[in-house]
């Protein structure tokens, strides 16, 4: 009997096709496969110009209505979710609910979408939420009792194109450092001369010499 021929095995298939589902999506996920594009120095430059846009048209927002003591840090090195903070102060519930009105305002013109607002109802620290910007609207003894500059205010940034350098720290941080400082001692008075001091009415009556008795005359016989 002549043994049956075996057929050659057919070649497996390789290649992503060959491995199970997660393994394949995996081997297949190149930024172009996923949509996304290697960033190149053209778009990274363009996101910051968009950021800063941001930042210009949320401090425009603050300044409409007089915000008190705006402060812009940059935070990409700390977050990866906003690349920056800003806060800024209103004296009242009703300030601070017109300036994050007035935020949002200025950035929708800006061609941005229109931003996320928590804590209206309170007033007291609203949150205005514009993507890679965040505006921390509080009133002053809020800001005070959280003190955001000194989490976030490792790297000031200006206000506008323009503007004056912000100082490297915060003054918030200043002043916390400065209370802390050891407070100069009082000057101990100087000992007096007693030699130069002017002698008192008692020590004065005391150095005078006791004035000498007077003789009582001697009395006549009687005759």
């Amino acid at each position: 009997m002549s043994s049956p021929t075996r057929s050659a095995p057919s070649p497996q298939p390789t290649g992503p096709k060959s491995l199970g589902p997660l393994a394949a999506a995996a081997a297949c996920a190149t930024p172009a496969a996923l949509g996304a594009p290697a960033a190149s120095p053209q778009s990274e430059t363009a996101a910051k110009r968009t950021t800063q846009k941001l930042q210009r048209a949320a401090v425009d927002g603050l300044e409409d209505v007089k915000a008190q003591d705006i402060r812009v840090f940059n935070t990409e090195a700390l977050s990866a979710l906003f690349e920056r903070v800003i806060v800024a102060s209103g004296t009242s519930n009703r300030q601070t609910k017109a300036l994050a009105a007035s935020v949002c305002d200025a950035v929708r013109e800006a061609g941005f979408d229109k931003p996320r607002v928590e804590g209206e109802e309170n007033g007291e620290w609203i949150v205005v939420d514009c993507g890679a910007v965040v505006v921390h609207v509080m009133q002053p003894s809020i800001r005070q009792y959280y003190r955001l500059e000194e989490i976030w205010g490792s790297k000031p940034v200006r206000l506008k194109f323009g503007a004056p350098a912000p100082a490297a720290r915060p003054a918030a941080m200043a002043d916390s450092k400065a209370s802390k400082a050891p407070k100069a001692k009082p000057a101990k008075p100087k000992a007096t001369d007693k030699s130069k001091a002017k002698p008192s009415a008692s020590d004065s009556a005391a150095a005078k010499p006791a004035k000498a008795a007077k003789p009582r005359k001697p009395a006549q016989p009687k005759a």
